[in-house]
This record gives C-alpha cells, structure tokens and sequence, in this order.
C-alpha cells in the first residue's frame, strides 16, 4: 500500500468549541478530482432518516430544518447508504441507538448485493467499516449506522470482483475509515469513475484499510465550505455532520 499523507494536515480537523474548519477539500488521484470531507471520531456525525413527524427526511434541507431546532446547521452531508423506491433503506440502518431496519446478509441483485458488502458504524469514540457477515457475528455498539455494497477496500484489499478496465464509470460516493479508526473520510468523484479506481482512491491515497460504497448516479454533496449544494431525487439515508449553529 502506497503511504500518502492524510489531509488532517490540510486544517480539516473540528477545532474547538465543536465548529468544522474547513471540513471538505478538494483532492486528486491519478489526474482525477474527488471532493474529501473528514471527520473525527467523537464530533457529532450522524445518520439522518426518519423524519419526527413520520416517513423520511430526503433533503439537505429537511435535514437543515431539524437541526435547526437544536440550534445546529450541517457542516457537511451526502446520500449516505442505497434505499427502495419508497426511499426506506435496503439494508440495516440504526439512529440514535435505535435499529430502524435489519441487517441484510443475503446475496442479492445490483450493487448492494454485490458481496462482500458492509456496514458504516458511527460508534462513541471510534468509526468502522466492517463487513456485513461479519458485522453479524460480531455486532458493533453503534450509535448511528447504514449498510451498503459493495465493500470497496476490505482489510487492505479491493473488491475481488472490480475489473481495472471496466467501462461502468459513474459518479460514485462512499466512505473510508483509518486504521485506528479516528477519522472517517467521506469522498465523491468529481468526474464518473469506475469501481476499482474509486476504491484504489480509498486505499492508496487516503490510506483506509476498509472502505465502503454508497452509490452512484445519484451520489450528491452538501458542502457550504466550497459553497456546493447537489441537488436532485429525494435521498433515503444520509450522513452528515452537526455543528453549533451561529
């Protein structure tokens, strides 16, 4: 694995008071530009899905709306996990402590059944991107999590079903987590890759040895820091950080 210095180095650390400098920055990998959003373990990072009132949130905004009555705003968001039509997630998803639909082990069709697939889990003091069987045997305290597939980098190894050559090339998001687990590093392609060039991104340029995708096609950023907010389809799960508003 080619060692590449991580961008904590760049000012994208939460600095004191639990407001984000600067969380997202721009970055290359071989000629290609992706957008990078980090996060320490122990900031106040989340997964948005049920609305209070009832059904699902769906927005940046919706999501902006709720924080708002804790007096918070997002510091940064993306689609966070593959749902139905009904925008109900496909695989499991837990907020707040509480598990809202179940872990899926089962091998399936399109992309989330493209096993191994895995689970994002938002712990108390740590991040982790475990694989979905795994996860099963072993379950995590999380306090938020959502499940999505494929596994991009799995113990320092890519998918073994992605093909360097392959033509299937979208704009694709997903998550990667550091060896010690402090940092979890959110990414999006700024142009339409395919698997293993998004998952060598992971692995040998931001260093994670686990990684996990979310999808594609309908991959979207809020990023107020670089002054971009993705539009589009209703969203199902989404992920993203709170900070004090103000």
């Amino acid at each position: 694995m080619r060692s590449v210095p991580s961008l904590l180095g760049l000012g994208a650390a939460l600095i004191a008071g639990g407001a984000a400098a600067q969380t997202c920055r721009d970055y290359t990998f071989e000629a290609t530009p992706y957008t990078v959003c980090e996060v320490r373990a122990g900031a106040d990072l989340r997964v948005f899905h049920d609305a209070p009132g009832g059904g699902n949130l769906g927005s940046f905004r919706a999501v902006e709306d709720l924080l708002d009555g804790e007096g918070k705003v997002l510091a940064f968001a993306m689609n966070g996990g593959m749902y139905h039509p009904d925008r109900t997630p496909v695989g499991l998803l837990i907020e707040n402590g509480v598990t809202r639909a179940p872990l899926v082990t089962a091998e399936g069709p399109g992309n989330f059944g493209l096993l191994p697939n895995g689970v994002f889990c938002i712990g108390k003091r740590t991040f982790s991107v475990v694989e979905s069987r795994a996860f099963a045997a072993r379950p995590r305290a999380c306090r938020y999590a959502t499940q999505s597939g494929p596994m991009l980098v799995i113990g320092g190894d890519l998918h073994p079903r992605f093909l360097a050559g392959s033509d299937s090339l979208y704009i694709r998001n997903g998550v990667g987590v550091s060896p010690d687990g402090g940092t979890a590093f959110f990414a999006i392609s700024g142009t339409p890759v395919n698997f293993d060039a998004f998952a060598r991104m992971f692995r040998d340029g931001l260093g994670t040895p686990d990684a996990l995708y979310f999808d594609g096609r309908i991959s979207r950023l809020y990023a107020p820091d670089l002054g971009r907010n993705d539009f589009g389809f209703a969203m199902g799960p989404i992920v993203g950080l709170a900070v004090p508003g103000g």
